[in-house]
């Protein structure tokens, strides 16, 4: 299930605000000037599809995403909890960053964590399969997907160097929970 849980940024042990509820947590973020939607495939994704399949599943929203924002690549990213890069690649999303384009994501399969730094506050976005989110050049921010990363997602660049990140140098994320997989999370 999609969460958002705001903190603020001195208190990383007290919630100030949990919700549940699609229309709710899309609602909150667009205040903040994150995009947060669900998509929904026009078939069920097979347990090996690959990134042409998916990317042919998602087309017309592709489409529409690549236009509107005006990118120019999208590609789809596999993490597997025996990828044999996890912890190096977890240890990159983990520190704060700003990007010069918007972070754009979705979940073709699986979760993971964007954190969103705006305003003393911290957002916590526990994003699920079929969520996609927009995070605008500048926002400071962190990912997580966990210790065992399980996910699919299809991300789009402007830049053909696709992701490239300026790290903030705050050790912020530290002290913040770490993404865990809701219990019985499904990739149907």
């Amino acid at each position: 299930m999609s969460q958002l849980t705001i903190y603020s940024q001195e208190e990383p042990q007290q919630p100030l605000m949990v919700l549940n509820e699609l229309s709710d947590i899309a609602r909150k973020l667009a205040a903040i000037n994150i995009r947060f939607e669900r998509w929904e495939a026009n078939k069920k994704i097979s347990a090996n599809a690959d990134q042409a399949e998916i990317i042919a599943m998602y087309q017309d929203s592709i489409d529409r995403i690549m236009q509107e924002y005006n990118f120019g690549s999208v590609d789809v990213v596999h993490m597997t909890p025996n990828h044999p890069d996890k912890v190096p690649l977890r240890k990159k999303f983990l520190c704060e960053h700003v990007h010069s384009e918007d972070e754009v994501r979705f979940f073709v399969k699986g979760g993971g964590l964007f954190c969103l730094h705006v305003d003393e506050k911290i957002y916590a976005v526990n994003c699920q399969q079929r969520d996609f989110i927009s995070v605008p050049t500048g926002i400071k921010h962190w990912f997580d997907a966990g210790e065992d990363p399980s996910f699919s997602v299809i991300r789009f660049f402007t830049h053909k160097e696709g992701w490239i990140a300026h790290y903030t140098g705050d050790t912020l994320a530290e002290k913040f929970p770490e993404y865990t997989p809701p219990p019985g999370t499904t990739d149907d």
